[in-house]
């Protein structure tokens, strides 16, 4: 027995020493992938010495004799923070995740290597001036200087066993084709196909009020709003005479429904110096994205000799986006600048007619042509090699079937090799309003709100992007044939062209995705999935409600909660349960009698609100949907949010050729409406008074590979699972993993008074002191300081040669 006691304890010893073995093999290998924060470094390709200062948040201060020195160095900084990010944002576009995670990601890059998006960086890249090139040259030197000093890999690539490969320099195109993807491609263009769905199956007049506009909540820059929604008649279309009735099919039709579907957005507003504490303009911006860890976002602040900048020395500081050498939002003491998805109309779908006896043919306005054809080669990991072949036209890749059947390919500008640059590297260098905005027409990026302050006060608006497409002979909302003489896309808006308003009379300006402009300038731009309008609105009001801002004033908007949007919901619940008599409802109608006015986490009468809405919103649409899904299976609701035009309309006027005939009239929908919230949260734990906002609404936002780990390393890995406030609708959005990216406030020449906060930290090492620094002031609304703090690490580049 003690023979067998001392192997035992042997045995027990040796096992432990292999896991404290393992454990610090693997901590040795973390640390090892983290970013050196000290001393000095001797590297090629910089002509003088560049500082690299971190203070407690991770925020880098970059100082250097020349714009690429800056550059270089901050190449090296993002590929030691962030290359294994940098490395999917590339992959994502060019349709190359497979190589990486396997088969699990096959779906994605057939989805995405139908747009051949590497050649149309290689093509980008090609195009650009020598000077340009130069820009990326260096970058991409830094980047791979950044990566080899290394002591090992980044520790992503040892768990899923591979490589990294080099920067590339066309590698920065597809970074910005990953943003082209994001904030109008991947799946927006679906948006236009429903609509054809809609109407293959149903007739105009009602399609045209199911997608209606709200002109309630719209709160344009300039030009009239839209017109109201049109009820059809029976004449034109009634629902008790359709061929949907039944139930199952109803509920089977919206099964994945969705009134508030998240689309990238972002707001930005501006007041001028006349309305500000020092005279200079105020500019905020807050970018709404998918939340991951680490942010999107890299802060960062650039400093170098500059003959154009206040005394000879350019400081430029906000965030910047790893995978390219840009600033993309921030402030430069002379101007500030910002940003928001413009959502404008920026791509089409165009019938491919083939050739009866030839389908390699296709009829263009000359005649035929012939269809190109590309096998693109898809690298798995651990599987054989999958081939996909593309069929390119003239107008874009085949992508999709018209409601007939025939062919359609997708014309759109993230697919335009000239839509792609470095111009918003010049944003850097701007020193007023009037500047930045002649730069606008110019960026090769996606459409945006440019929303611009300057330090003498003045305030601008434009839309920024050089790829707004000029069209004739067609109607943008429908595939049509571009085979026919002087259709299609002509051309592409020239500056002049371009909305513009400089210094509007009320000192303010507002843009949170919705309808900008009207009449000929919304005819140029075009509806491309534009927000709702409340978001807008609620800004819009904020900023008319006083008449002098700090930073502070313009983050409580940013942070405003308040449920202005669901406010006649709440009224329209009230007044549905008035004469309820079910024990259930009374609970309900007691529950959100006093209206809180708020999304907070602790906000009951707000989430019975929301579900109430979302129950209505299905119930009345769900025999329009079924319809349209008897023939397309497929069929999903545009969005985003546009059916609450229809859906409030068919509450005030009550049409009973719109009301499901499963419902003796509307009143009896609306109270079912209520009795499914009932139902359905009041049988949850605590019943309907413990259904709070923020049980629902909680952070989950996450690192990229948390989902493969354990559980327990998964969540060492992500954010903590907040309660958030905010909503879709308000200043203030806020879902589990989509909402403010970053939020900045700065009046430019007042930097040390501005404000920026950034969720999921600087880092993606974590063991790093910047994993998740700064995310609790994001989560709390904390005003966490725009300029980097006291220096903690410094870095040296020195050069090589030196």
């Amino acid at each position: 027995m003690k023979r067998r006691f001392r192997w035992f304890r042997a045995l027990i010893i040796l096992i432990l020493i292999m896991v404290i073995g393992i454990i610090a093999t693997a901590w040795w290998l973390l640390a090892g992938s983290r970013a050196q924060l000290d001393g000095e470094r001797r590297v090629a390709d910089i002509g003088h010495a560049v500082t690299i200062n971190r203070d407690a948040l991770g925020v880098v201060t970059l100082t250097g004799q020349s714009r690429d020195d800056v550059g270089y160095a901050l190449g090296y900084v993002h590929a030691q923070e962030r290359f294994f990010e940098m490395d999917l944002m590339r992959r994502l576009s060019a349709g190359e995740l497979s190589e990486l995670f396997g088969p699990a990601a096959l779906d994605t890059d057939i989805n995405h290597r139908r747009h051949r998006l590497r050649a149309v960086a290689e093509a980008a890249y090609a195009a650009l001036t020598p000077e340009k090139k130069h820009t990326l040259d260096v970058y991409r030197d830094g980047v791979n200087a950044g990566l080899a000093n290394l002591r090992e890999k980044p520790w992503e690539y040892m768990l899923t066993g591979t490589q990294p490969q080099p920067w590339r320099s066309e590698d920065t195109m597809l970074v910005i084709a990953a943003m082209y993807l994001d904030l109008n491609g991947d799946g927006r263009e679906e948006r236009k196909l429903n609509i054809a769905r809609m109407r293959a199956a149903l007739p105009d007049p009602l399609v045209d009020f199911l997608i209606s506009p709200d002109p309630t909540w719209e709160a344009p820059l300039s030009g009239h709003v839209s017109q109201s929604p049109v009820v059809p008649d029976a004449a034109a279309y009634d629902l008790r005479r359709a061929a949907v009735n039944d139930g199952a099919a109803k509920v089977a039709a919206l099964s994945n429904f969705s009134t508030d579907e998240t689309y990238p957005g972002s707001n930005n507003f501006a007041v001028a110096g006349n309305l500000t504490h020092t005279g200079a303009a105020l500019l905020a911006n807050d970018m709404h994205l998918a939340l991951r860890v680490p942010n999107i976002w890299f802060r960062a602040r650039l400093r170098y000799p500059d003959p154009t900048a206040p005394n000879g020395q350019r400081d430029a500081v906000g965030v910047t986006l790893p995978g390219t050498p840009a600033l993309v939002v921030g402030s430069n003491g002379q101007i500030a600048w910002g940003f928001t998805n413009s959502y404008g109309d920026w791509s089409d779908w165009v019938r491919v007619l083939r050739d009866p006896h030839d389908s390699t043919r296709y009829k263009v306005p000359e005649g035929w042509a012939t269809i190109e054809k590309h096998e693109e080669v898809i690298r798995i990991k651990g599987s054989a090699p999958h081939t996909l072949e593309v069929e390119e036209t003239r107008w874009g890749p085949v992508m999709a079937k018209d409601t007939d059947g025939t062919s359609l390919a997708l014309s759109w500008i993230g697919g335009q090799p000239h839509a792609y640059n470095l111009n918003t590297m010049l944003l850097e260098h701007a020193n007023q309003v009037s500047a930045a905005l002649d730069i606008a027409p110019t960026l090769g990026m996606p459409p945006q709100n440019l929303v611009v302050a300057d330090s003498a006060g003045h305030i601008g608006w434009t839309i920024a992007g050089n790829s707004i497409p000029l069209r004739t002979g067609f109607d943008p909302l429908r595939p049509a044939d571009w085979s026919q003489p002087n259709t299609g896309w002509t051309g592409w808006a020239a500056p002049a062209q371009y909305p513009r308003i400089e210094n509007p009379a009320e000192g303010r300006l507002w843009t949170a995705n919705n309808r900008t402009v009207g009449d000929t300038d919304f005819a140029l731009l075009g509806n491309g999935g534009q927000d709702l309008g409340a978001r807008a609105q609620q800004i819009r009001d904020d900023l008319q409600a006083r008449a002098d801002f700090a930073p502070a004033n313009l983050l409580d908007i940013q942070l405003d909660d308040h449920a202005v949007f669901l406010t006649r919901w709440q009224q329209l619940l009230q007044q549905t349960l008035a004469d309820a008599h079910e024990p259930a409802l009374d609970a309900l109608r007691q529950l959100t009698s006093t209206w809180g006015n708020e999304a907070t986490t602790a906000s009951v009468d707000y989430r019975l609100v929301h579900a109430f809405r979302d129950e209505v919103h299905k119930l009345a649409l769900a025999p329009f949907a079924a319809q349209i899904k008897q023939r397309f299976p497929d069929f999903d609701w545009p969005g985003p949010g546009n059916q609450e035009a229809a859906v409030w309309a068919m509450i005030q006027t009550q049409p009973i050729n719109l009301l499901d005939p499963a419902y003796k009239d509307w009143h009896a929908l609306l109270v079912q409406a209520a009795r499914n919230v009932s139902n359905t949260l009041g049988q949850q734990p605590g019943g309907l008074a413990a259904r709070t906002w923020g049980e629902i609404n909680r952070a989950q936002i996450r690192h990229p590979l948390s989902r493969a780990l354990p559980g327990f390393v998964g969540h060492f890995l992500d954010m903590p699972a907040d309660a958030l406030p905010g909503d879709n609708n308000m200043p203030r959005v806020g879902a589990p993993s989509f909402g403010a990216s970053e939020r900045m406030d700065v009046a430019p020449g007042h930097e040390d008074q501005g404000i920026m906060e950034m969720p999921g930290g600087q880092s993606d090492n974590p063991l790093s002191p910047f994993y998740g620094a700064g995310h609790e002031d994001w989560v709390q609304g904390h005003p966490t300081p725009l300029l980097p703090g006291e220096t903690k690490y410094t870095l040296v580049l020195e050069p090589a040669a030196g």
